[in-house]
C-alpha cells in the first residue's frame, strides 16, 4: 500500500489510493502531491517535519529539509484534515499551579467522540505532571488501538510533555538520566513513558495543538481535567454520563 500526500489540490490530506488522490489533483492548477511507502513518512511530509516535498511527477516541487527544534503546532483545520482511525486528545489541569491537579482524555474514532476519561487527581500536583499523566494514558490507549490494526494520532497541548518523551529523553537516557542544567523533574514518570513510546514510536503520531483555539477534542480533554479535580478522582476513570458535547464545552475551562 502507498500513501499519497496532497499539499495543494481540491482537497488536501493523506490518501491511501491513487484514484482518490488523482481526483483531487488532476487538472488542478499548481497541484502538489507525492506518494510515500509508509504512513509515518506520509504524515511527517504532510506536517512538514522532515524531508517533505520531494519532487513529484508534474509538480515541480523541489526537495526540502527542515530541522525541527520543537513540535509543529496544528490548527483545528489541520487536525481535521489528518486521516487517522483514532484521534486521542489529552490535557492536564492544575488549580493553582502547583495545587490540585487532574488529567483528561478524549478519544475519537472515525471522527466521532466515543470515550472521555478523567482522573489521576493529586492534591499537591503541577500542571506539567498532569499533562504528562494524560499523555501517558493516551500512549497506553494508542498501543491498544494499534494492536487492533488502527492508525492512531495523539494531540497534546503541552510541548513540554511531547518533547520530554519524544526528544529530550533520548539524550537524558544516554547520559544516565541526567542533564547538565540540573534535576529532571517527573523523572520516573518520564522513564516509563519513554519506554512505552519507544516501543510504538514508528506507528503512533504525537502532535501538538494549542489549547482553547477551537479544537473540540482538546476542549473536551480540558473539561475532563476539571472534572477530575472537582471529583478528586485518583483513578483514571471513564466518563459514563451521556457525552453532550455542547453541555460539556459550556463547563468551566481549565
Amino acid at each position: 500500500m502507498k500513501f499519497y500526500v496532497v499539499w495543494k489540490g481540491r482537497e488536501t490530506g493523506i490518501f491511501t489510493d491513487w484514484n482518490t488522490c488523482n481526483k483531487h489533483v488532476k487538472g488542478f492548477a499548481g497541484a502538489k502531491y507525492k506518494s510515500f511507502k509508509t504512513r509515518v513518512e506520509a504524515d511527517a511530509a504532510f506536517r512538514g517535519d522532515s524531508t517533505t516535498q520531494a519532487k513529484a511527477p508534474g509538480t515541480g516541487v523541489k526537495s526540502q529539509k527542515a530541522t525541527v527544534q520543537s513540535p509543529k503546532t496544528h490548527t483545528a483545520s489541520e487536525v481535521s484534515a489528518l486521516k487517522f482511525d483514532t484521534k486521542i486528545f489529552t490535557d492536564g489541569g492544575c488549580v493553582p499551579n502547583p495545587g490540585k491537579a487532574g488529567s483528561g482524555v478524549a478519544v475519537y474514532r472515525d471522527e466521532i467522540v466515543e470515550e472521555l476519561w478523567y482522573g489521576l487527581f493529586n492534591p499537591q500536583g503541577t500542571n506539567n505532571t498532569a499533562e504528562l499523566n494524560a499523555l501517558f494514558q493516551a500512549l497506553i490507549m494508542a498501543k491498544d488501538d494499534m494492536g487492533k490494526g488502527k492508525s492512531v494520532a495523539i494531540f497534546c497541548d503541552s510541548k513540554y510533555s511531547i518533547q520530554c518523551v519524544t526528544q529530550w529523553a533520548v539524550g537524558w537516557k544516554k547520559n544516565g538520566w541526567k542533564k547538565k542544567s540540573g534535576e529532571i523533574q517527573n523523572l520516573e514518570l518520564i522513564k516509563e513513558m519513554f519506554e512505552l513510546h519507544q516501543s510504538i514510536k514508528d506507528q503512533v503520531h504525537v502532535l501538538h495543538v494549542n489549547g482553547h483555539v477551537g479544537v473540540e477534542g482538546n476542549e473536551l480533554a480540558d473539561r475532563m481535567s476539571i472534572v477530575a479535580i472537582e471529583a478528586q478522582e485518583s483513578d483514571f476513570t471513564r466518563y459514563l454520563e451521556d457525552i453532550d458535547v455542547e453541555a460539556l464545552l459550556a463547563m468551566r475551562a481549565g
